[in-house]
């Protein structure tokens, strides 16, 4: 690394280069000050004060460009710098103890702002989309502002097998032909909900396009890209937040198959963000900033699911790159304060969290692992064959001319959905509804077409309390298992043209419907099996007739799990999400079994879940820790520049002057240049950044006197004699990474990319026997991962 070069510096003072020597006693350490002093009287300059970045920090020196990854190694080093400094002060007066006691609280109090607006937020979309989406329906009479069932609440005229109708609450066919009868108010009602659908679609898409680009799809894959050390400016600033906001209640309500549990954490990093500028420890820190983020990504899924533990293991599991134990502490913090705060607003009027808490009566049995695996093997199938259609889809909308028109997609899937969508009721309804409906257990009191059982003919068959006995099927049960055999159809293919397109669209709730369906769809069938052949010997023991044996609901929740788990490869996160929703801890057990066999049952047709999927799909330089590098490659065959290649363009130490390095960085592209002590030794000095050398430069023109584009820059301790009559030297040791991290020509690369993967670098020099030979960045490992796979290599964009 950086030290094998210091080390034989230390050992060689003195080095023959063609033939004469070099004295390397220019880069011996003396006090800057007086480094600076010296150098303006050797130009007769008398007490003109040179600009020295390491004395006198620039603006905008240590800051990034857009899309450019960070320097995580720098980052926590300044980092440690600081709080060094804070410590030290903090014993010399009672100010500065403080001041150490407020910078080290400022943590947990960012944590708690971050929990209590992404809560606020998120108990706002759940009432406002509530809302909308019945407004498809109908509308209140009393105020248009409730809701469904808040404006049947209050009715003392509502029936038991139609508690949903009221006075109160009339349909868009009442208002215009007042009457709910009849095929023309069924077309009215089929017209006003296609109308609506397609209104709410077009503000979103419109909303997006026009103010907010980034605020569209899941976010989950830029937000990976961006905790892995990418910088996409404005992908998570006040605006994109605004109109997700809204655009995510719009783009839920109008129908479409899509749901807001992954821009919800979206959501929460912009509210992240935002406030991280109140505080300057994490406004000027890019690697303190995304462990704030890591913890809001837990947040996000914390107010999306009332899943405060699930929601921390998701960040852990599923976005995070670095994720110290210190981040863990507030992710749990900020998951609390978010779910109580969600608790405390009560969206759903129900005091939970979620839409779908369900609590079933009867334990399994360990005959149903049998159907529990089924249910993995066909969660991790459709998972497999969503992220394929689903990434060829979204190619085919870059390259063709249907990426040039949005708003016309958005407005024909949302019409298309709409259509298809009405008539049948599980496809009306929304996501959220659907999965709740479908974990439904089946008691004495529901109306449900799913509860649609033949009668009990004796009350001996009635078990205690609420729950029933396993029954025969009735004809209202078989005409919504057609309804559901239909809704599964449309649902996987709708699904795939959706995700993907200009408006907020989340995957988790869409995935669970596809999964609860296919699950009550097995759970029905197993237990009208049980009812009609509990004899058989596979029942014998534990399903005597007239016991309650077969819970469908619990299939429905088991088969959700199992399709979220093929499609995003979430295993732990989701097991723990799966039993915070519902509430049942002793189904632990199938839900582990189905979720782990759906992994490796979609794992066996590629390794990628949807978000990985998709920052390859968008070409982020983003390195997966899961993928195995298996290549016998070296780092000299991966470096640049290649054999035929331009030799590398690097800085000397002295000798160049400031008109010939902007020469050489405004006929270059690259983000950062190696220094060495000459053009002939190659010997490493240390690294600049691009950005840090204009800024600097550009500085100094303006703010050090006599600096013109024949002034010599030096990257030295002091600067060389120089003639009386040339101008004062311009000194940028202070913006020198003096430690680059640096490997020999024949490191393996697997080596190189674990090094690249656990300390987050963003180049890495190659040296032989201590001389510069070239250069990897992180986009030379992706494009070298991607030919060994044999993917295009140009498909890598970024940085």
């Amino acid at each position: 690394m950086g030290w094998e070069f210091w080390t034989k510096q230390l050992d060689e003072e003195e080095l023959v280069v063609d033939g004469g020597f070099e004295d390397y006693s220019t880069t011996t350490t003396t006090s800057s000050s007086s480094s600076s002093s010296r150098a303006a009287g050797m130009n007769g300059t008398g007490p003109t004060k040179l600009v020295d970045p390491l004395e006198d920090p620039l603006p905008g020196v240590g800051t990034y460009e857009d899309f450019n990854t960070i320097d995580w190694v720098r980052e926590k080093s300044k980092d440690r710098d600081r709080h060094r400094e804070i410590t030290n002060k903090s014993r010399q007066s009672t100010v500065a103890l403080l001041h150490s006691v407020s910078d080290a609280f400022s943590g947990w109090l960012l944590m708690l702002l971050v929990g209590l607006m992404a809560g606020a937020l998120a108990g706002g979309i759940d009432i406002a989309a509530h809302w909308l989406a019945d407004m498809k329906g109908g509308v209140c009479l009393i105020g248009f502002w409730f809701n469904h069932e808040h404006c049947c609440w209050t009715s003392n005229e509502t029936t038991f097998q139609e508690r949903d109708r009221c006075p109160q609450w009339q349909s868009w066919a009442e208002l215009i032909t007042g009457t709910s009868e009849g095929p023309f108010a069924y077309i009215v009602n089929y017209l006003m909900y296609i109308f609506w659908a397609l209104l709410f679609a077009f503000l979103a898409v419109t909303l997006v396009r026009a103010f907010a680009p980034y605020a569209c799809g899941s976010g989950i894959p830029e937000i990976k890209t961006i905790l892995s050390g990418f910088i996409i400016r404005g992908y998570l600033g006040k605006w994109t937040l605004i109109i997700k906001t809204i655009t995510l209640v719009l783009a839920v309500s109008s129908g479409l198959s899509l749901g807001k549990e992954g821009p919800l954490v979206h959501v929460a990093c912009c509210c992240a963000n935002i406030l991280c500028h109140l505080f300057t420890k994490y406004r000027k820190n890019e690697a303190k900033r995304r462990e704030v983020l890591s913890a809001a990504a837990a947040v996000g899924v914390s107010v999306a699911f009332g899943a405060p533990i699930g929601g921390v293991l998701f960040s852990l599991e599923e976005v995070s790159y670095y994720f110290p134990l210190k981040t863990l502490w507030r992710s749990f913090f900020a998951a609390l304060v978010a779910a109580f705060t969600l608790r405390s607003i009560n969206p759903f009027g129900n005091s939970r969290l979620v839409l779908f808490y369900v609590e079933f009566h009867a334990p399994w049995h360990l005959v149903e692992l049998a159907p529990f695996i089924l249910l993995g093997i066909f969660g991790g199938l459709w998972g497999a064959l969503f992220i394929k259609a689903n990434i060829a889809w979204c190619r085919k909308r870059k390259s063709t001319i249907l990426g040039h028109y949005p708003v016309i997609e958005v407005l024909v899937v949302a019409a298309l959905t709409a259509i298809i969508a009405y008539p049948n009721s599980y496809t009306r309804m929304s996501g959220s509804e659907l999965i709740s409906e479908l974990f439904n257990d089946c008691s004495l009191l529901d109306s449900s077409q799913l509860c649609g059982y033949k009668q009990p003919t004796n009350t001996s068959e009635t078990g205690a309390g609420n729950s029933l006995t396993d029954r025969a099927a009735g004809e209202g049960l078989y005409t919504a298992l057609w309804q559901l055999a239909l809704a599964l159809v449309f649902k996987m293919m709708i699904t795939v043209i959706t995700f993907g397109m200009k408006v907020p669209s989340g995957l988790f709730i869409p995935s669970m419907a596809v999964g609860a369906i296919a699950g009550r769809l097995l759970g029905v069938g197993m237990e009208q099996l049980a009812y009609y052949n509990h004899d058989w010997f596979i029942f014998k023991g534990w399903c005597s007739q007239g016991a309650d044996c077969i819970t469908p609901g619990l299939y429905a929740m088991v088969g959700a799990a199992a399709c979220l788990g093929g499609v995003t490869r979430m295993t732990v996160s989701l097991v723990v999400i799966m039993f915070e929703l519902t509430g049942g801890l002793e189904y632990i057990v199938p839900l582990m079994a189905a979720t782990m066999t759906s992994k490796w049952v979609a794992d066996a047709f590629g390794r990628e879940g949807i978000y990985e999927a998709h920052i390859r799909l968008n070409g982020y330089p983003f390195l997966e820790a899961k993928e195995e590098f298996e290549h016998s490659s070296l780092a000299v065959d991966v470096m640049r520049p290649r054999r035929a290649d331009p030799a590398l363009a690097v800085l000397t130490q002295e000798g160049m002057t400031v008109g010939e390095v902007e020469t050489l960085v405004e006929s270059t592209h690259y983000s950062g240049f190696p220094v060495v002590v000459s053009q002939e030794s190659q010997r490493l000095v240390g690294f600049v950044l691009r950005r840090d050398l204009l800024i600097s430069i550009d500085n100094a023109r303006k703010r050090q006197e006599g600096v013109v584009s024949a002034s010599q820059v030096v990257f030295t301790e002091h600067a060389p004699t120089q003639p009386d009559d040339a101008p004062p030297p311009l000194r940028l040791r202070g913006i020198m990474d003096l430690s680059p991290f640096t490997v020999t020509d024949h490191t393996p690369m697997d080596i190189t990319v674990d090094i690249f993967r656990k300390l987050g670098l963003r180049q890495c020099l190659v040296t032989h026997n201590g001389r510069l030979l070239g250069i990897i960045t992180k986009k030379d490992i992706l494009k070298h991962m991607a030919q060994i796979a044999n993917r295009d290599p140009e498909s890598i964009l970024f940085n």
